[in-house]
């Protein structure tokens, strides 16, 4: 198998993997970094979304060969970040009270942290469009959409719409 390069979290990173091996699984198997999810397989749900080059995308559907020489970002990554946007955005997914079961949280997070590098100060309609593609089998579409505001700063003018609803 061919030895590909690329940094993950900050850390070069050499594997031995088949180019159309998928992302997602040399991070999880070969890099043993679980926080990156399975679940569809099919680039439907996001549960596997990291980052490659600062853009969110599907693990399970991209090959390790398009991250080869390229910047990889887990949510392993965000427990170490000194990055103020995504600390903002923790703190926010915590005061939200967003996980439930927790299974999709990791490319929440990745997916809401690319909206917010892309813009900073979203209104709903582009929070929903940006996180439709990532599935919450727990249905706390609202919690993630108040904390990402939340994150933004821009929670204020839009709480007293939502009060009670959930």
């Amino acid at each position: 198998m061919p030895a590909i390069t690329l940094m993950v979290n900050g850390r070069r990173r050499t594997v031995d993997a088949l180019p159309d091996t998928p992302l997602l699984w040399v991070l999880r198997d070969e890099l043993k970094l679980k926080g990156t999810k399975y679940s569809c397989g099919m680039s439907e749900c996001g549960a596997c979304t990291v980052h490659l080059d600062g853009a969110p995308v599907r693990s399970c559907v991209t090959p390790v060969s398009m991250a080869a020489n390229r910047s990889v970002t887990t949510i392993e990554a965000l427990a170490t970040t000194k990055d103020a946007r995504l600390l903002a955005l923790q703190a926010a997914w915590i005061a939200d009270e967003v996980p439930q079961c927790g299974y999709c949280q990791p490319g929440m997070l990745l997916q809401a942290a690319g909206l917010l590098a892309k813009n900073a100060h979203p209104s709903d309609a582009e929070i929903e469009r940006w996180m439709a593609g990532n599935l919450c089998r727990c249905g706390t579409y609202s919690r993630i959409k108040r904390a990402i505001r939340r994150a933004a700063g821009t929670e204020a003018a839009t709480q007293t719409t939502e009060a009670g609803h959930d």
